[in-house]
């Protein structure tokens, strides 16, 4: 005689079997005494379980709210501990490549401060010769007043009039290198 399966025999204590399995199972349990004691045991087992695992009456929302909370504040502490992320060479060379274009940047605007606003250097014995213009005035030899721009210590000067009675004067400025336009209109 092939005996059932444990598991169908708690389950034929339950109830829980399907049509088919409970009327096979019924044949056998009519025929062997020692199958009706394991059904009669996991009977009896079972409403031992039930008075058990009674649940007591809880407030299953204010627990999952408190527990919702948890986990949440869990998440918040996790994040403030955790270590940053560091991977390796590609994050120190990426410092490193900000490094130095920082570097490259403030190299550049130094140099570009120091080759627009250089230093004149003023020489105290030709001072004299190191203003800007003068300007004379003058009869041209007919008797009219005349009106010269003169620029002292300054090198290939360029003067201009214009049949309007404009003068214009162009120079660059041997120590710093600024060009000089200067224009004067007569009216």
């Amino acid at each position: 005689m092939r005996h059932p399966k444990q598991s169908t025999l708690a389950l034929q204590a339950g109830g829980d079997l399907g049509a088919f399995a409970r009327w096979k199972t019924e044949r056998h349990l009519a025929k062997c005494g020692q199958c009706r004691d394991e059904v009669a045991g996991f009977e009896a087992m079972r409403s031992t379980m039930a008075d058990v695992l009674e649940m007591p009456e809880l407030p299953w929302n204010r627990i999952a709210e408190e527990m919702r909370a948890n986990i949440r504040l869990g998440l918040a502490a996790g994040e403030c501990v955790r270590p940053v992320e560091r991977s390796g060479w590609a994050s120190r060379r990426a410092g490193w490549r900000v490094a130095v274009a920082m570097a490259s940047i403030t190299a550049l605007a130094v140099t570009g401060l120091v080759l627009e606003r250089p230093r004149p250097v003023v020489d105290p014995q030709n001072a004299a010769r190191d203003e800007n213009a003068a300007v004379q005035t003058g009869p041209d030899g007919i008797g009219n007043p005349a009106m010269k721009l003169m620029y002292r210590g300054a090198e290939g000067v360029q003067l201009s009039a214009s049949a309007e009675g404009s003068v214009q004067a162009q120079y660059t400025n041997p120590v710093t290198g600024y060009m000089t336009v200067s224009q004067v209109d007569v009216q």
